[in-house]
């Protein structure tokens, strides 16, 4: 039991700082993860303060992607962390596995990754140990980043004393290993090391010691992970390229400009590209379909917490520590003693002469052949993301020359370069021409002020202008002749996407009542309504009504309606009167001759005697068998007691 608060219950993974615990919290009855700091780290009190500052700090984080900090104290000897218990394994263990992972599931997880570090980095805090161990992949496949232990905030130094430094060493950025300075960008850097590892399953830098992987990245650029597994993606190449660029200026700023680069490459690529399957994958292949497909995130590797005796040996080179620095490049080696050489030359002048004539003739044709194969040529430098200020000064410092091609982009800042020709990495000539792709922004259309026009020519602007036409309703107005738009949303001026839809209110003009042509004949009916400047349709269809047959017996627009000048009126002409043959209800009781003549279609009245009625129909007014109009009235005479 653990503060009398946590009871621990199993070992989920030991790192060079701390331990992980799967563990419950008895209050409040849940399962969480504690992280119990090493004891020859707890008992460095400096160190302690720092952790538990910096804790805090991570614990304002609130994002999807990042485990959540629950609590942190102290027991005794003994300094933790309470962390949310993520079910599943980390992104080591799936390495371990599979080897290498199919583009699509690296950029599945790279990109959660970014987004957590980006609002991490938006919150002024740098992690500063991202590897495959702190990325956490659960059962539900979720993405987490864990362990934000060694974050600070921006700008500060990660070293901990004197010639030591704080951190993994495959993946410690250049800076952090020269000057100890951690700034968003050395978290970039480690994200490209670790999509380098998950597309090609190794590391890109390796050795026998920490010292030894510390010199190379000082000295040695991440090769492009196509090297490693031919076939891969040119997009790719560039995009772990400008990560783990050893001058930090040449980086995306921070995780979220990273994360943009990473939406756009992913979006050039096909779906072969994808999913292509790299030599040293292990695991089955994912197919992977962008329109069906919702995660192609592999598998996640079980991981049972195991106890201490069974817990497999980590690689050192996987875990936080402190180390020293790279050590310093060898020496030139001294020149070798010259005057018994000089003393050969005096006795044998023309052979030395010969000798020294042959030597240069030998470099002169190496360096001629230098230069027709390499030495005319220079790498194109990667400027990717940087400002067009930026770009141009770092190509000129090349002795390269610019040509800028701005274009419309939804996912690259404006001002900042989306990509170059020739990309980052290829030769050109030293007098060579780089074609720079800047970002104009999202590509806008300004709605063009229509109010006033007919709408056939409004409709015509519009799509010129790039826009759509989106719902046209109609309006009565006094002023504005009808046709005429009253109006667009949005607004005439305003800038929206291309092809965003404009809607449009057309005036209907002056309102006309619809006057009354009911009972009219056809010829009467359209004189009125042609008076009140309305067209006239006659229907088909004839009914039955009280109207003389011929007549107009209904009307659409109803009598009094509002509408525009021009507009049609549907008129319905009369049949006449409907006959209907009248029932027989002789000798019927009251109730079944009401009943009988209703369902006819007839109206009843009773006609009763004054003394003792008898309940029998003796007459009825019409005969039964003659025809009466429908609607008429039957009148019927009950029999008398006298």
């Amino acid at each position: 039991m653990l503060d009398g608060r946590y009871r621990i219950q199993a070992r989920v993974a030991a790192g060079g700082m701390a331990t992980v615990y799967r563990a419950l919290d008895t209050r409040l009855d849940r399962v969480l993860a504690v992280k119990v700091m090493h004891p020859a780290l707890a008992a460095d009190k400096v160190f302690v303060e720092r952790f538990i500052r910096e804790a805090k700090s991570a614990a304002r984080l609130d994002h999807p992607n990042v485990v959540s900090v629950y609590d942190q104290g102290t027991d005794g000897g003994y300094v933790y962390l309470a962390m949310e218990y993520v079910a599943g394994c980390t992104l080591r263990d799936v390495l371990r596995e599979r080897g290498a992972l199919q583009p699509r599931a690296a950029l599945d997880i790279a990109e959660p990754v970014l987004a957590a570090l980006g609002a991490a980095h938006r919150a002024g805090l740098v992690h500063r140990d991202m590897k495959p161990e702190n990325v956490l992949i659960g059962d539900d496949g979720r993405v987490k980043v864990a362990d934000f232990g060694l974050a600070r905030t921006v700008g500060t130094n990660s070293a901990t004393n004197t010639g030591s430094i704080l951190g993994t060493v495959s993946y410690l950025a250049p800076e952090q290993i020269e000057h100890g300075t951690a700034d968003t960008r050395t978290d970039v850097y480690a994200c490209g090391v670790v999509l380098y590892e998950m597309l090609t399953g190794v590391k890109p830098h390796s050795g026998a010691s920490p010292a030894q992987i510390l010199y190379q990245h000082l000295h040695r650029d991440v090769p492009p992970p196509s090297q490693e597994v031919p076939g891969l993606a040119p997009e790719l190449d560039d995009l772990v390229t400008v990560a783990t660029a050893r001058d930090p200026e040449l980086r995306p700023s921070d995780a979220v400009g990273m994360l943009g680069l990473v939406r756009a490459a992913r979006a050039t690529l096909t779906r072969e590209q994808l999913d292509a399957r790299p030599p040293l994958a292990a695991g089955p292949a994912v197919a992977g379909d962008d329109e069906e497909a919702t995660s192609v995130l592999p598998r996640p590797v079980t991981a049972q917490p195991l106890p201490p005796a069974e817990a497999p040996e980590p690689d050192p080179m996987d875990m936080t520590a402190r180390f020293d620095g790279p050590p310093e490049p060898p020496p030139p080696p001294a020149p070798p003693a010259r005057p018994r050489r000089f003393a050969a030359l005096r006795r044998r002048p023309r052979r030395a002469v010969l000798v020294v004539a042959g030597v240069l003739l030998a470099l002169l044709a190496g360096t001629g052949v230098w230069y027709i194969n390499a030495g005319q040529f220079t790498s194109v430098p990667a400027v990717l993301d940087l400002t067009q200020a930026q770009a141009e000064k770092k190509l000129d410092k090349a002795g390269l020359k610019v040509r800028v091609q701005p274009e419309f982009s939804d996912t690259v800042e404006r001002g900042h370069v989306m990509s170059t020709d020739p990309k980052p990495g290829e030769r050109i000539r030293n007098t060579g021409r780089v074609t720079v792709v800047v970002s104009r922004g999202p590509e806008r259309a300004e709605v063009p002020n229509v109010v006033g026009m007919r709408l056939d020519d409004a409709k015509k602007r519009i799509t010129q202008a790039g826009l759509t036409v989106g719902d046209v309703r109609t309006q009565f107005s006094d002023e504005t002749p009808q046709g005429e738009v009253l109006s667009s949303d949005p607004r005439g001026g305003d800038e929206r996407r291309p092809d965003s839809p404009v809607s449009l209110i057309v005036s209907k003009g002056e309102p006309v009542e619809v006057p009354d042509v009911s009972g009219l004949s056809p010829d009467d009916a359209q004189s009125t309504l042609s008076d009140a400047g309305l067209r006239i349709r006659v229907s088909d269809a004839q009914v039955y009504s009280d109207r003389e047959k011929g007549d107009v017996a209904e009307q659409s627009p109803a009598r009094g309606v509002q509408v525009a000048k021009g507009d049609t009126v549907t008129v319905t002409l009369s049949k006449g009167k409907e006959m209907l043959t009248v029932p027989d209800v002789t000798g019927r009781s009251e109730a079944d001759a009401k009943r009988i003549l209703t369902s006819a279609g007839f109206q009843v009245r009773v006609d009763r005697p004054f003394f003792f009625p008898k309940d029998s129909v003796e007459s009825q007014s019409v005969r039964a068998g003659d025809k009466a109009a429908r609607g008429d009235t039957v009148t019927i005479r009950l029999k008398g007691a006298l």
